[in-house]
Parts: C-alpha cells; sequence; structure tokens
C-alpha cells in the first residue's frame, strides 16, 4: 500500500509548532489505520474493492486512537454509501477521504506559518516564500537551474493570483487555496514518475514554466527584459488584431509602454484559459471600451472591423458584421436582447468562442470553419 500515502508526503517539510503539531498525522499513524480497516474488512468483494459494514467500522474506531474519532462517525459513513446491497462502504473510498482531510489540515498549518498578518490571507510575498521554499522538496524540479528560481516562483504565483483574487486586492484566503485545485498540481510534482503528459499539462511544472518564460524571451527581440506592443504581436499564432494589443497595453500595467514578465503571465494565463470566468473578466475588461459593464453593437463592430481587415490583407471575401453580431447574440442568449453582460458571456459557455472571433484572426477562422474542420477530423477517425 506504498501508493497510498505518497500523497500525504506531498506537503513540504514543515516546522509545526508543538500545540499544532499534536493534531498532526505521521504516515506510520496513517498506515496503522489502513492495516486496521483492511484487518475488518467485511466479504465478499465489491468488484475489486474491499468494504466494511457500520459495525465493524465502529470496531477500528475504538482501536483507532483519538486522533481518529471525528472521521468514524455516522454522517460520513452515510456519505461513503454507494448502493452496496449489504449497506458496507469501500475501504479506500474512506481511507482517502480521511487521507484528504489529513492533508487539507496540515498544509492549512504549513500555509499559516506564512500569513505574516495573521489574519487567514496569503499576501503576494507570502506564497512566493512558501513556494520558493517549496522548491526542495519537489524532485520535478530537481532540474531547474537556482537562477531560474525567481523567475518560476514569479510564474507559480501568477496563477494562484490571477485566479483567486480577481478583485486584484493583493491578498488571498488561505481557505480559497485550499479549496482550488492549484495546490494539488503544484504538489503533485513530488511524484517522481510523473508522466510527460501530465508535466505539459500542468502549469507548475518545469516544462511548462521553461515554456512560458522561453516564450517571454523570444517574444523580446531588443533583449531589454520587457515587451513592447509590437513585439507581443508576435504572441502565439500572431494573430491577434492591432486594436486588441492597443486595449492590453491601455489597460495593463505598463513600465514606459512595455509589459514585464508578470503582467505577460497574467495576459497568457487569460487567453490560454478563455473558458474560465476570471479569464473572461480580463478580456470583457479590454473589449468594454466605454466602461459601461456591458458589450453592445458599437464595442462589437469596434472590434470585429478589425478582424474584417485582416480578412482583406490575406485576400479572402469580406464577412458581413451584421451576421456575426446576429451569431454572438444568439450563441450567448444576453438577458438584455442589446447588451452582453460578463457574467452573460459566462452563463453562455460560449465566452471562449465569442472572445476569440473578436480578437484574434485565427480564432475567427476556427469558428467560421468549424463544420469544414469536425469533417476533417470524422474524416480522419473513419481512416485510422
Amino acid at each position: 500500500m506504498k501508493c497510498c500515502f505518497r500523497s500525504c508526503e506531498r506537503n513540504p517539510g514543515l516546522s509545526f509548532s508543538r500545540g499544532r503539531a499534536e493534531n498532526c498525522w505521521t504516515n506510520e499513524e496513517l498506515q496503522s489505520l489502513w492495516f486496521l480497516l483492511d484487518k475488518h474488512q467485511v466479504p465478499p468483494l465489491s468488484g475489486e474493492e474491499a468494504m466494511i459494514s457500520y459495525e465493524s467500522y465502529l470496531q477500528v474506531r475504538d482501536k483507532a486512537g483519538p486522533k481518529c474519532k471525528n472521521f468514524f462517525t455516522a454522517r460520513v459513513y452515510a456519505k461513503l454509501l454507494n448502493n452496496d446491497p449489504y449497506g458496507r462502504i469501500s475501504i479506500m473510498h474512506f481511507f482517502n477521504y480521511v487521507m484528504r482531510k489529513v492533508w487539507l489540515h496540515q498544509t492549512r498549518i504549513g500555509l499559516s506559518l506564512y500569513d505574516v498578518a495573521g489574519q487567514g490571507y496569503l499576501r503576494e510575498s507570502d506564497l512566493e516564500n512558501y513556494i520558493l521554499e517549496l522548491i526542495p522538496t519537489l524532485p520535478q524540479l530537481d532540474g531547474l537551474e537556482k537562477s531560474f528560481y525567481s523567475f518560476y516562483v514569479c510564474t507559480a504565483v501568477r496563477k494562484f493570483f490571477f485566479f483567486l483574487d480577481p478583485l486584484r486586492t493583493g491578498k488571498i484566503k488561505i481557505q480559497d487555496i485550499l479549496a482550488c485545485s492549484f495546490l494539488d498540481d503544484l504538489l503533485e510534482l513530488r511524484d517522481e514518475e510523473l508522466s510527460k503528459e501530465s508535466q505539459e499539462s500542468n502549469w507548475f511544472s518545469a516544462p511548462s514554466a521553461l515554456r512560458v518564460y522561453g516564450q517571454y524571451l523570444n517574444l523580446d527581440k531588443d533583449h531589454n527584459g520587457m515587451l513592447s506592443k509590437e513585439e507581443l504581436s508576435r504572441y502565439g499564432t500572431a494573430t491577434l488584431t492591432t486594436v486588441f494589443l492597443d486595449r492590453v497595453f491601455q489597460e495593463c500595467l505598463t513600465y514606459d509602454g512595455e509589459m514585464d514578465y508578470k503582467t505577460y503571465l497574467d495576459f497568457v494565463l487569460a487567453l490560454e484559459n478563455r473558458k474560465e470566468p476570471a479569464a473572461l473578466q480580463y478580456i470583457f475588461k479590454l473589449l468594454d471600451i466605454e466602461e459601461q459593464g456591458y458589450l453592445n453593437v458599437f464595442s462589437l463592430n469596434y472590434f470585429f472591423r478589425a478582424i474584417q481587415e485582416q480578412i482583406k490583407l490575406h485576400g479572402q471575401e469580406p464577412v458581413s458584421f451584421q451576421d456575426v453580431k446576429d451569431e454572438i447574440f444568439d450563441m450567448v442568449k444576453p438577458k438584455d436582447p442589446y447588451k452582453i453582460t460578463l457574467q452573460d458571456l459566462v452563463n453562455s459557455c460560449q465566452g471562449d468562442t465569442v472572445t476569440s472571433i473578436l480578437i484574434d484572426l485565427n480564432g475567427f477562422w476556427t469558428y467560421e470553419n468549424r463544420e469544414v474542420l469536425v469533417a476533417n477530423d470524422n474524416d480522419s477517425i473513419g481512416t485510422a
């Protein structure tokens, strides 16, 4: 059962205060609990799952010690019931429940050590310190040069603040950090056997951080450590409209008209996660040129004209704005038939498509040729 305990080791070597440490679990204690549960399993197996009855569950509670009492409640048992004909629960499901609770408790303590103000929040500098001290405990980051640590920490911290601090207050609730999946992704890097695919899809992995920073360096043609509007225009497929890029530099924090790495990270997180409310909020603010809290026909036309100009440059047939406008309103179905709010975009689950149509020629062509692309995909599947 070694694999069962790996997630308990995800937490960095935290120096807990004595009072708090009494409530923390060691791997030996968790292992003892597993052996007790296994010893009290009640046949028959459910598929390949070992099961336990309520009576045996209470017996384990009495033998497991005071730390376990809070987990062995009737409420927890009822919560884990899953149509077993004998009224039993899965030992593994219960053990995973305990592990998750233990991990949350110990991680809360670990994060609290960095809460300098003691208010249940972490500021940016607090989270930076936490992640910096976490790096040596993550085997998947062993290959990172120490000179890259500050850029890695900046890259990791931005994801937390971009998604968990939408009002840009400069602090995040520890409770929100624990409730989201980002810590799971970060601490997944303790797994020495993490697959290449998992690393590539994990924002916090070394390959991902190096990819994002490498893109930034490649865009920085004059090597001054900052990005001008012209340099940023080569981002991705180099098909973002100049009108949209103008708005990025009008609204986002710049230094003498150029963008630093931290501002670039917000830009990347928004464009790579266009289905997420926080990303849509970022893009919506740029589209809302009149700062009215909604998009109307004027704002849609303002941005789509730049798409039309790029279409002409490519020698393609012009596309009617009226048609595109009608399609956007049909997709979003806003409460007010003449205005699209951020909430309308989020509720429609079409925000990524709508924003792509308005800011990115490549995104528009993908939408415009969606039926052809689907047909080609189906042909590929059929011949595979």
